[in-house]
């Protein structure tokens, strides 16, 4: 087994501090990959410093990879909300980098135009980036989200189905295959889906809800 050196938390904090607080991004990239490995960095979130847990949880999101999504995925449950908020925010952003550089590329344009509710043009894009590469998690997801608001929920559900094939902790893919399901009157389909979400992040409020609403339904 490989050992890892560790970082003292403290001065991994006061070397960082300044890039953040500039929101130098750049800088703090450049420091993070000049200083400390990921593996040294991922082995903060296990740290006393709520403040050390954070900041670790965003600089894996810079740079780590789908290897740390485990360890990103525990701090879900940890008892600094902030911890939680930064480590959900770089497992969504380790995804979104999933695929080759050009798929990446792809990807990005198919969710602005997601976010423009232009769904026609978003999945021209997603399909590319899935050609591109073909396992790429993130533009499945993405893909699905489009179906879904075009409320072609068997598709969306082919979609959500294939992401948690390549990527179980996809919380986000959980959630949609839950509300395709429920679309299209599958409630026991739908309540597995939400419970499995749930068990990955337990903090999607608007899950729990319709966890409850739907376990009260179907006994």
């Amino acid at each position: 087994m490989e050992v890892v050196n560790t970082i003292d938390p403290e001065e991994f904090v006061d070397r960082v501090q300044p890039a953040l607080e500039a929101q130098d991004w750049e800088r703090l990239m450049k420091t993070l990959k000049a200083n400390w490995t990921c593996d040294q960095i991922i082995s903060l979130l296990a740290c006393a410093s709520p403040d050390a847990r954070k900041i670790a949880a965003l600089a894996i999101g810079l740079i780590g990879q789908a290897c740390y999504l485990p360890e990103l995925s525990e701090k879900l449950r940890d008892s600094d909300r902030m911890v939680v908020d930064m480590a959900e925010h770089a497992m969504w952003q380790i995804w979104f980098r999933g695929g080759c550089e050009a798929a990446n590329s792809q990807l990005a344009r198919g969710a602005e135009a997601l976010n423009r509710q232009d769904i026609d043009e978003a999945i021209t894009f997603l399909d590319k980036a899935i050609k591109l590469s073909p396992d790429f998690a993130e533009a499945y997801n993405q893909r699905g989200i489009a179906h879904y608001l075009a409320e072609r929920y068997p598709d969306s559900i082919r979609d959500c189905e294939r992401v948690v094939e390549l990527m179980p902790l996809h919380f986000g893919a959980w959630s949609g295959l839950g509300h395709s399901q429920l679309a299209i009157g599958n409630h026991e389909a739908a309540l597995t889906a939400y419970e499995k979400a749930l068990k990955v992040n337990p903090h999607l409020e608007c899950i729990a809800e319709l966890v409850q609403e739907l376990r009260e339904q179907v006994g």
